[in-house]
């Protein structure tokens, strides 16, 4: 899929569960639906860091497109050194190793431990980076016309204030781990689920999907999950934007208004 429809379908995904969390009794402070559904959006962006023309390697300029160059060649170079007998043959990484689950685990981890012991500064690193891929991908038409400037400018500025709204008590720092010591480690959930919605939206695509690598499917260790191939679409056509991307933004109306209790 494209950029807009997958940071749709992570905002959707994380306000999905919110009204899960809120039907369980255990409803979500605001704060944490706001930003854990701008982070998801963000998130469903970054597993096409192994792609030189993807979203992700415009948002933040030669930083951004230096890191997808060097994703890709990584990627490729684990796809060489672990593929099976019957993996095809090919001369990239994309849709490999970032678009797998260990992929969004590890990166899920590695962002709440960097929240843990990276205090304020590396939360906000966090917010600053998932909002603005959240600016590039939801409002992405805004964004293209917009300076890289503004965008940054106000991907911070969002994160500074997001951050500060959370810190207050009540407000969702330590929602979900509450011992001390651990706010902010649920950051890592909504980065998690961002990939994986990313991965499953890649996997209804023609090409699919090697989200469950490194576990071998017959011959494969990287095999393409996916659909019945009668059921697949190619990315930006008019399946995905004009049946899915209207369904993402009705799910996640409906999901933001049940974590709320509005319904």
């Amino acid at each position: 899929m494209m950029g807009p429809a997958h940071s749709l379908s992570g905002a959707a995904a994380w306000l999905g569960v919110g009204a899960a969390a809120a039907a369980a009794g255990h409803t979500m402070p605001w704060p944490v639906l706001v930003v854990g559904a701008l982070i998801c959006a963000g998130a469903a962006l970054a597993p096409d860091l192994d792609h030189k023309s993807a979203t992700i390697s415009r948002a933040f300029g030669p930083i951004s497109k230096t890191l997808c160059e060097i994703v890709d060649k990584l990627s490729f170079a684990v796809y060489k050194a672990t593929k099976s007998a019957g993996d095809p043959r090919r001369t990239g990484g994309h849709r490999t190793l970032t678009h797998t689950w260990l992929w969004a685990a590890l990166v899920g981890a590695g962002c709440s431990a960097a929240a843990i012991f990276g205090g304020r500064w590396a939360v906000l690193g966090i917010l600053f980076v998932h909002l603005v891929l959240a600016v590039e991908g939801l409002l992405w038409r805004a964004a293209r016309v917009s300076s890289d400037v503004l965008v940054w400018l106000l991907g911070a500025t969002s994160a500074w204030i997001l951050a500060g709204v959370l810190d207050q008590p009540g407000n969702g720092a330590n929602w979900l781990f509450d011992a001390p010591g651990q706010e902010y480690l649920w950051l890592g959930l909504p980065i998690v689920l961002g990939a994986l919605v990313h991965d499953i939206g890649d996997a209804l695509t023609v090409s699919g999907c090697p989200i469950l690598w490194p576990i071998p499917i017959g011959r494969k260790r990287w095999y393409p999950i996916g659909p019945p191939k009668a059921m697949r679409f190619r990315a930006g056509s008019w399946v995905e934007m004009k049946v899915l991307m209207p369904a993402f933004m009705v799910l996640g109306g409906v999901g933001g208004a049940a974590a709320l209790n509005y319904i």
